[in-house]
């Protein structure tokens, strides 16, 4: 996988993994930026871009973030202190989000999504999004929404060819 870099604010940022399949899956709302507390060895195989988000979900336990289900593959040179790929991770938040988002998740049944994990100035950012599960028929919706803009692009390309 090539890696994408773009700046944001003065910080150079490379996207290690991004988690497509939730916004297909959730009608997304509030976003937040959590740090990830890793062992050396789970840096090293993120950097090589060996994160997967898809099926990977965020929860408050105890006054305390996690990231559970994400995978990072053990490090190609890694020795005997290798990490488990899928353990669960503590998210680095401030005391006042953790408060926002056992709120969000216990009174309103809302669900935290990592959307995406990247390299912001050397340190591993994990984006973790307030979501709602989309129904079957909202799905459907979203994808001929989606078809719709494509259909009026090409034919908007077409008469300007014309």
């Amino acid at each position: 996988m090539e890696a994408k870099f773009f700046a944001v604010a003065e910080a150079r940022i490379k996207i290690l993994s991004d988690n497509r399949s939730a916004a297909h899956n959730y009608h997304l709302a509030d976003r937040y930026e959590a740090g990830l507390a890793l062992t050396g060895t789970e840096v090293k195989a993120a950097r090589e871009g060996k994160v997967q988000l898809k099926d990977s979900f965020a929860e408050v336990v105890g006054n305390e973030a996690w990231l559970v289900n994400a995978h990072i593959s053990p490090y190609s040179h890694g020795n005997r202190e290798n990490h488990p790929p899928e353990r669960r991770r503590k998210l680095l938040l401030h005391r006042r989000e953790i408060d926002k988002l056992q709120g969000e998740t216990r009174e309103r049944g809302l669900t935290l999504v990592p959307t995406k994990m990247y390299l912001k100035d050397g340190r591993v950012k994990c984006e973790i999004a307030v979501g709602r599960g989309k129904k079957f028929h909202d799905k459907r919706e979203a994808e001929r929404n989606r078809e719709a803009q494509n259909e009026a692009k090409a034919a908007i390309a077409r008469q300007r060819r014309s």
